[in-house]
């Protein structure tokens, strides 16, 4: 797909929750990079597929693993905008993620830094090394609006 700088990753994770928030859903956007290459992108799609796992990061997760012919991703990272929930830190245990990148975290619904810390369970398979906090403001920013403007 895109070739691009580490730096530039999140902001093109970003990209995909702003396009998210232009279709009316919940603003959170994902990208898989392997061997510095984005193979795999996605915002959330759970209202357009009517599909409630429809997160960003189990969209960019199939993609990837269609794109590369397996179920394992140990050579790719994943960046995303929001601190992942249960659902999606499970997927991404299980698809053996090497590294996480998230922006803002969530304190109600994370499962990474919040709630469960679904890496640190003695059940968990497989955890990815966690990088968080990356574009954070623009992140959280995105995310106040879109809710801001859906209150009204």
């Amino acid at each position: 797909m895109t070739r691009t700088r580490p730096l530039s990753f999140m902001d093109e994770a970003l990209k995909e929750a702003e396009a998210a928030a232009a279709r009316g859903e919940v603003p959170v956007g994902a990208v898989i990079v392997c061997e510095g290459e984005v193979i795999a992108s996605a915002g959330n799609r759970t209202l357009a597929d009517n599909d409630p796992t429809a997160h960003a990061e189990v969209l960019a997760i199939r993609q990837a693993a269609s794109r590369l012919g397996s179920q394992r991703l140990g050579d790719c990272d994943l960046y995303v905008t929001l601190e992942p929930c249960a659902m999606c830190a499970g997927a991404i245990s299980f698809a053996r993620i090497r590294r996480l990148y998230f922006g803002a975290g969530d304190v109600k619904g994370g499962a990474v830094e919040h709630g469960p810390r679904f890496f640190c369970q003695p059940t968990c398979h497989h955890a990815p090394e966690v990088y968080s906090g990356i574009g954070e403001q623009r992140a959280g920013r995105i995310l106040k609006d879109f809710f801001k403007a859906r209150r009204g």
